[in-house]
């Protein structure tokens, strides 16, 4: 099987003179087209900062990135945003959805913004909601649901586009044990059922568990 994300030789560092911190030193990952990736590591080691650069949001580092085979190295705005478009999404910690937005219309919110027709969304967002337990609550707002259903609905958002890659920073991280649990129940059902390749940043053993690979942040290097 292919791989959809390759680092090679990653080298990373923060800030400069004595406030220079190194984060990677030559790290290297392959993550195959259609498996569930767990990263683990000491927290403020860079977990966050690798989503950010296979992403393209933060482009100051050495070595080489590919998406899909492609190189993000050289590529200019126009190209990282075409891949953060159609190629990869994210799901943080934190839900990002707009308050005067129904759950139905913050899941389409980026097919809005991006200019594309959202009638040809209808199915796909049905089945979605259907997906993620939020068929009932598709007309309510934010403020009305659970931290769980909250995080489920910026999932649904996140994956309308059926991305191939979806990068999760700590996406159970406000949710109690109960919640955390149906997030990463969901993630495994969109990995196996939809073949959404994941890659999800987590201190949690019981969450990186959920994946078929964990590879762990270890003196600036991805370990197995």
């Amino acid at each position: 099987m292919s791989n959809v994300i390759e680092i090679r030789d990653l080298r990373k560092r923060f800030g400069s003179g004595e406030n220079e911190a190194l984060i990677y030193d030559g790290a290297n990952l392959a993550i195959e087209k259609g498996s569930f990736v767990s990263l683990t590591g000491p927290s403020g080691s860079g977990k966050s900062t690798l989503l950010y650069l296979i992403g393209g949001l933060d482009r100051d580092f050495s070595g080489d990135i590919r998406i899909g085979g492609r190189s993000i190295t050289g590529m200019n705005d126009s190209e990282l945003s075409e891949i953060r478009s159609f190629m990869l999404s994210y799901v943080f910690q934190f839900y990002n959805l707009v308050a005067n937005l129904t759950v139905e219309e913050n899941i389409l919110l980026p097919i809005e913004l991006s200019g594309r027709k959202i009638k040809d969304y209808k199915h796909k967002l049905d089945d979605l909601l259907e997906l993620t337990g939020l068929t009932a609550k598709r007309n309510n707002y934010p403020s009305q649901l659970s931290g769980g259903q909250q995080q489920r609905c910026s999932i649904a958002r996140a994956v309308l586009t059926e991305p191939e890659i979806l990068l999760a920073d700590e996406a159970t991280g406000n949710l109690d044990s109960s919640s955390g649990e149906e997030i990463m129940k969901l993630f495994k059902r969109l990995n196996e059922e939809k073949g959404i390749t994941i890659l999800q940043v987590t201190h949690s053993p019981e969450c990186a568990a959920y994946g078929n690979r964990i590879v762990k942040l270890s003196d600036h290097k991805l370990v197995e």
